[in-house]
């Protein structure tokens, strides 16, 4: 009786296992008879052909709670752009008319690319280009996107940088763009915005201190020519720089488990301070004329295409797709997260923060218009025009001023400080997970990557710093995010097909997503896309920096910036056509078949070759 009690607990034991084993998706068990010994019978059991993404998550560091991951995507897809962009474009294109194409394209687009992502890296459990396991032949879009977060953690930083600048010269009695008696000041410095007496008519307006401060103070770009007299870095600048990076590192070097302590704060931050500038804000003298500006509607800018094409453009820069950021982070959840929800969520948060911001901007545009006696478009600007010059104009005129400069910078760190830490996790977890080396030694190629973003910042922090930043600016991070995240739903909605991207997404969640998220994935997005990326490039102006013109040599450098991101698609295509084995018809079916699937080429099934697989959503 006893040995039957063993041999039924033994068995039961192997089918818990098995089960357990399940709950991740169907899977074949193999009992194997090992001995028998005083009437027991041993057994062993195997998985065959286990899924690769169940079997890696238990080896693979997982974010410590679940919060940690929402606030570090939120963290991420909230910047710097959401303050200094977003009201912005608002106000110029029809107020709150420009909400009708933003929260389209949020819908038909944004939700369902950022969803795309999310659960793309959770079900694979890899990086960018570790992801590209499902069609092999795609895997340089995931190299194209590490190198696109790398580009833009050169120029990213030295935002960060200015931030820090402003915050330690906020520590004094009187804020240093305040008046014009600096050594630093032009003779064209003026307290007010009068009119010059200059005859000069390209000199309108003389130039206030806060905007002197920023161009001559900071940047010292009196003291450079153009791109072509870049000078030596300035020691403040970079010194500042030097502490990004430090600050940085130490919130990355361990993976999530440092960097998702550090966004509790890094990602809380800045709605704190959001809130206290608009109850300040609320209270100023022209501060409801401002508010009517960014809200008044006129649905006849919806008759013009600019106004459609800036809200399509913004919608796949805020939310912050295709950088490869939104699948390192979504790499280390746990299998079974609910990832669309996850995406429902942190785009709602996203869309809210932006138009919540402008609020907070145009009630002190609106102050500084009345203070000034001029029109609110005056003062009205975007990018780092909007932080650095006229938000610090408006502070200084305020009771404390230097509290509230205080208050503002740290709110600048803390909105670029996680966005940047979310660039780099792309770049290090994507070439990690390649490269098992890299793996091992996670803290010294983080020390590399941050060493030598910083190396290349220093370009930003010389005397024409401003234009090596304007530049890979405009070119390091526009058409070819938008030519990345379109081969990246055309791979993944028609190479691998949606209708097994839904049965990934069914085996984590245990829901198949509905026919709208799919017919998005198919056509929609693609379309919008593709629109996108033909309006960018046919639209394409050179890029500028208040009159100066960038010189032929640095458009066509810039274009080669641009392009040796984008390159790497057919480069790597053409390399694992290649590489592989057989005939063209075979090769082509191993580079557009998942990995795993590669057993059933071998018998001649490939389901990429099949009409009912294109047709399939």
């Amino acid at each position: 009786m006893s040995n039957s009690r063993c041999s039924v607990a033994l068995m039961s034991s192997v089918v818990a296992a098995a089960k357990e084993a399940n709950a991740t998706g169907p899977k074949a068990v193999e009992l194997v008879l090992v001995k028998e010994q005083n009437g027991v019978q041993l057994t062993n059991s195997t998985l065959l052909n286990p899924p690769q993404s169940p079997a890696q998550a238990q080896d693979r560091e997982t974010w410590s709670k679940k919060a940690d991951f929402l606030l570090s995507v939120i963290g991420f897809a909230v910047d710097l752009a959401n303050v200094w962009r977003f009201p912005y474009l608002c106000y110029k294109n029809g107020g709150g008319a420009f909400l009708v194409p933003y929260l389209l394209f949020m819908v038909i687009a944004g939700m369902p690319l950022f969803y795309m992502e999310l659960a793309l890296g959770q079900f694979n459990r890899e990086g960018a280009a570790g992801v590209w396991k499902i069609c092999p032949i795609l895997k340089g879009v995931g190299y194209t996107v590490i190198l696109i977060s790398l580009y833009i953690g050169f120029f990213y930083n030295v935002i960060i940088a200015w931030a820090l600048h402003y915050l330690f010269s906020s520590f004094t009695t009187e804020l240093p763009w305040t008046h014009c008696n600096h050594t630093w000041n032009s003779p064209r410095c003026s307290d007010t915005r009068a009119p010059s007496p200059s005859p000069d008519p390209n000199d309108t307006f003389r130039t206030t201190p806060a905007a002197e401060y920023f161009e001559r103070g900071v940047l010292h770009l009196h003291e450079s020519q153009g791109i072509d007299d870049l000078g030596p870095p300035r020691w403040q600048l970079a010194s500042c720089l030097v502490l990004v990076i430090v600050l940085l590192y130490f919130s990355l070097w361990k993976g999530v488990k440092t960097s998702g302590k550090v966004v509790w704060i890094t990602a809380t931050m800045p709605y704190v301070v959001l809130f206290a500038l608009l109850l300040r804000g609320v209270t100023l003298p022209g501060a409801v004329d401002g508010i009517r500006a960014y809200l008044s509607v006129d649905f006849r800018r919806l008759c013009e295409a600019s106004v459609w094409i800036d809200a399509a453009v913004q919608i796949c820069f805020s939310l912050g797709v295709g950088l490869g950021v939104l699948i390192a982070f979504s790499s280390y959840n746990k299998f079974t997260n609910n990832c669309y929800r996850d995406a429902i969520i942190t785009t709602s948060v996203n869309s809210l923060t932006s138009f919540s911001s402008g609020f907070v901007v145009f009630s002190f545009l609106g102050y500084m218009a009345q203070k000034h006696s001029v029109p609110i478009g005056d003062v009205a600007k975007d990018g780092p025009g909007l932080i650095f010059v006229i938000y610090p104009e408006a502070l200084a005129t305020l009771p404390l001023s230097s509290v509230w400069a205080v208050v503002f910078f740290v709110m600048l760190l803390t909105l670029g400080i996680d966005s940047a830490m979310g660039g780099m996790e792309s770049v290090i977890t994507g070439l990690i997970d390649e490269f098992q080396l890299l793996h091992r030694h996670r803290e010294l190629f983080t020390l590399f990557i941050v060493l030598a973003t910083f190396l290349l910042s220093l370009f930003c922090v010389t005397n024409g710093g401003i234009y090596v930043f304007t530049l890979l600016d405009h070119f390091a991070a526009g058409t070819s995010i938008l030519f990345g995240v379109l081969m990246e739903v055309i791979g993944v909605a028609w190479f691998y097909g949606v209708w097994q991207f839904s049965d990934d997404i069914k085996q984590m969640t245990g829901q198949r997503p509905s026919l709208y998220w799919r017919l998005c994935w198919k056509f929609i997005s693609p379309c919008f896309l593709l629109f996108v990326v033909v309006v960018s490039i046919a639209t394409f102006r050179p890029p500028h920096y208040g009159a100066y013109i960038f010189p032929e040599w640095a458009n066509a450098l810039g274009w080669t910036i641009a392009a040796s991101s984008m390159s790497v698609v057919p480069i790597y295509a053409a390399y694992k056509f290649c590489s592989l084995p057989g005939s063209s018809r075979e090769k082509l079916a191993y580079a557009i078949t998942p990995e795993k699937d590669h057993e059933r080429v071998d018998r001649g099934e490939v389901r990429q070759f099949t009409l009912r697989h294109w047709l399939m959503v």
